[in-house]
C-alpha cells in the first residue's frame, strides 16, 4: 500500500507523556508545517495541534486488577487505531513510555509494516531481560532520555539514540512567578514554607495513599511550622482529595508545580518523573508509593530493582528515603521526613547530593532532537 509521508501517529497514556508529547509536536510541526498528527494524548497535545482518537483520561488504568478489568477496552481501542492507521495510510508511529499499552500495539503494528519509534523508554533496564527482546523485536527505533539507558540498549544491539530528557528544556521555557507573587495567586500564608504533597495523576493510586499522607503531612505542618500544598493534578478533582483526606487542611493548587518544587521546604512525593522534577529543584523529600497487594505482587517477580525513585534510580544511590505499599503509612511518613527536617546537616546533605540531577539530565533540545530524528524515519517509511 502507498504510505503518507505527513501523517504520524503518536500514542501515550498518560500526564507526563501528554507533556512530552505536546513539546514534541511542537517542534514536529516547526520543521514540517503540513504534518498531520493523531492519536492518543492529553490536552497538551491537542492543543498544539493533534487530532485526538482517544484521550488520555479515559486510558489511565493502572495496575495489573485493573487493566485486566479494562481488557474489552483495551481492546476495541487497539482495533480502532489499527483501522485508522490502515484507512489513513500511516506508516509511522511514535509510542511515549506507557510501556503495558504500547509494547502491546507495537506486536500488533509490526506484521503491518509499520515503522514503530519508542520515545521515553519503558524502564526496561529495571524489567526482566525478556522485554529487551521484545523491545528489539518491535521498535526500529529508541529515543532514550538518560545517559545510561545508550549503554544498555547497545549491549541488546538495538537501535538507541540518547536526546536528553524534556524535562530540561521544560523548565528552562517556563515562566516562574516570583515567590510573592505564587504566594499572593493562592492566598498562602506569607510567614510560612510549603510542605509540598504530590500524589499522582492516575485515580487508583491517589486512593490508595491519600489518605496516609495528607494525615502525616498536617501533623509535620503542625511540628515545623509549614502550610501545606497538595498538587492536584487536573484529572483529580478536589472534592475527591477533600473526600479522601477527611478533616486535614490543606491548600491544593492545579498547574504550578514548578513554583512549588522551587518555593517548598520538602515533598512527599509519589513515585514517578516528579521525584526527578523534584530532584531538578533540590527538594528534600520522601518518595511514597502504593498500589493494590496483587499488581504489587506481580511487579515485584518482574522488576529487579532495589529502588523505585525515578530520581534514586538516576542517581545510581538512595539519596531520598522511598516507602512502599505497607511502609507508606501515615506513622513511617511522620518519622522519616521528621528526622530529615529536624536535622540541618541532613537537609542540607540531601540538597546537594541532589544537585547532581541537574548535571545528569544533560542539555536543553530533547525536543528537537527526537523530533528531527522521527522525520528522518518518516520520510524513509
Amino acid at each position: 500500500m502507498g504510505t503518507s509521508k505527513n501523517k504520524l501517529m503518536i500514542i501515550t497514556g498518560e500526564v507526563s507523556g501528554d507533556l512530552i508529547g505536546a513539546s514534541l509536536i511542537r517542534e514536529l510541526k516547526s520543521l514540517k508545517p503540513d504534518l498531520k498528527v493523531t492519536g492518543i494524548g492529553g490536552d497538551r497535545m491537542k492543543f498544539e495541534g493533534m487530532d485526538l482518537i482517544y484521550h488520555t483520561d479515559q486510558m489511565a488504568f493502572l495496575g495489573f486488577v485493573e487493566v485486566v478489568k479494562h481488557l474489552p477496552f483495551i481492546h476495541q481501542v487497539q482495533k480502532k487505531l489499527i483501522d485508522i492507521i490502515k484507512d489513513e495510510k500511516i506508516s509511522c508511529v511514535v509510542l511515549i513510555d506507557y510501556p503495558g499499552f504500547n509494547l502491546s500495539i507495537a506486536k500488533k503494528l509490526k506484521p503491518l509494516g509499520i515503522k514503530i519509534i519508542y520515545y521515553v523508554s519503558p524502564q526496561i533496564w529495571a524489567w526482566a531481560k525478556g522485554r529487551v527482546k521484545k523491545v528489539k523485536r518491535l521498535v526500529d527505533k529508541m529515543l532514550v532520555v538518560f545517559p545510561f539507558e545508550v549503554e544498555f540498549y547497545k549491549k541488546e544491539n538495538v537501535n538507541v539514540q540518547y536526546v536528553g530528557h524534556p524535562l530540561v528544556e521544560r523548565i528552562n521555557q517556563y515562566k516562574f512567578l516570583s515567590r510573592d507573587e505564587f504566594y499572593s495567586k493562592f492566598n498562602l500564608i506569607k510567614e510560612k514554607e510549603i510542605l509540598l504533597v504530590m500524589p499522582g495523576s492516575r485515580k487508583q493510586e491517589v486512593k490508595e495513599i491519600f489518605a496516609d499522607v495528607i494525615k502525616a503531612a498536617s501533623k509535620l505542618a503542625e511540628e515545623f511550622k509549614l502550610q501545606v500544598v497538595v498538587a492536584r493534578s487536573k484529572n483529580i478533582e478536589e472534592k475527591n482529595l477533600r473526600h479522601l483526606s477527611g478533616s486535614e487542611k490543606f491548600v491544593a493548587i492545579e498547574d504550578h508545580n514548578y513554583e512549588l518544587m522551587k518555593y517548598s521546604r520538602f515533598g512527599i512525593i509519589k513515585s514517578g518523573t516528579s521525584t526527578l522534577e523534584a530532584g531538578y529543584f533540590t527538594l528534600p523529600m520522601i518518595v511514597v508509593y502504593k498500589t493494590s497487594p496483587i499488581t504489587y505482587l506481580i511487579g515485584k517477580q518482574l522488576v529487579k530493582l532495589d529502588r523505585i525513585g525515578m530520581v534514586n534510580i538516576l542517581l545510581d544511590e538512595m539519596v531520598v528515603p522511598e516507602l512502599i505499599q505497607s511502609d507508606a503509612n501515615s506513622d513511617n511518613i511522620i518519622n522519616t521526613a521528621s528526622k530529615i527536617l529536624s536535622d540541618s546537616q541532613a537537609y542540607e546533605r540531601m540538597k546537594l547530593k541532589l544537585g547532581r540531577v541537574k548535571e545528569k539530565l544533560g542539555s536543553d533540545g530533547a525536543s528537537s532532537k527526537a523530533a528531527g530524528s522521527i522525520l528522518e524515519i518518516l520520510n524513509e517509511s
